[in-house]
């Protein structure tokens, strides 16, 4: 996918199917496909300058911006445009259900995210404390102190949680200290340079079954990384 500007509309094969180019929209933050609309060259050029998605209806045979009735606009974040040139991806953010019938979709979704993209989400954030290091803020604190403090702080928190789960306590104190080591586990995953993202692709690795054959073999030839 490429993104798209103003200066390069041209990119955009609108011809090919009448003067019209379907539009995917897709929540920018949680990714769930919103609807399915159609823009034509007015259309794409409106969007761009108001930042409000817009249509070109093939029934009324007119633009149209969603939410100029119901209120539940489309903010737009970025348009991205397919391989072939004659189909766009626009990433928005909606002030509401986007389907008029009242659903969030117009599948009938619920546009929620995973929470589990919640992490990438604080990752961004912990990496901004490492490289701005704001007066105030405990991330910050731990950078400051360097990596021995912060892989520490791992420790204290993974025996906190050993003791935590071996109590029989309940769940919810549970939860919290594991919370608690996995973020202090973000901070030092950030203070290496490194990411929640590379802990999922090593952990992605492990799951092919040839992947253990693999390292304990480069692991005897001395090959191993």
């Amino acid at each position: 996918m490429r993104n798209i500007v103003k200066e390069n509309i041209d990119q955009i094969d609108f011809e090919k199917e009448g003067g019209l180019v379907p539009a995917i929209i897709q929540d920018a933050d949680t990714r769930k496909v919103l609807m399915l609309g159609y823009m034509n060259r007015e259309a794409f050029a409106k969007t761009l300058e108001t930042g409000k998605v817009t249509f070109y209806s093939r029934s009324r045979q007119c633009l149209w911006t969603k939410g100029e009735t119901s209120g539940n606009f489309l903010h737009l974040k970025s348009i991205a445009l397919d391989c072939d040139g004659d189909t766009l991806l626009v990433q928005a953010t909606p002030d509401g259900p986007t389907c008029h019938t009242g659903t969030d979709t117009c599948w009938g979704e619920d546009n929620e995210a995973s929470p589990v993209g919640f992490l990438t989400a604080l990752q961004q954030v912990i990496d901004s404390r490492r490289d701005t290091l704001p007066e105030g803020s405990y991330t910050t604190s731990l950078f400051k102190k360097g990596i021995n403090k912060i892989a520490q702080k791992v420790g204290e928190e993974a025996v906190e949680t050993v003791i935590e789960a071996t109590a029989g306590s309940d769940a919810d104190s549970l939860l919290y200290e594991v919370s608690d080591l996995l973020y202090h586990t973000l901070v030092l995953l950030s203070a290496k340079q490194l990411t929640i993202d590379d802990v999922a692709r090593q952990l992605q690795q492990r799951h092919d079954p040839e992947w253990d054959k693999k390292r304990r073999q480069a692991k005897a030839e001395g090959t191993m990384k």
